[in-house]
């Protein structure tokens, strides 16, 4: 798996300018940040419906 992982880097570096390859990275790391609070909001907002049911 490494190797495939060495292989892959390498021809990233080779096929995009370092600008794309920077500019990839930080495009998926926002929509990873989005989805992580996206699902954080719904377990609090889950969890506080669920509470607040009980009588």
């Amino acid at each position: 798996m490494k190797l495939i992982s060495y292989w892959l880097l390498t021809g990233l570096v080779l096929l995009l300018s370092s600008c794309e390859v920077i500019g990839g990275i930080f495009k998926a790391g926002v929509w990873t940040g989005i989805l992580a609070v996206a699902l954080v909001v719904g377990l609090i907002i889950y969890l506080v419906s669920r509470g607040g049911k009980r009588d």
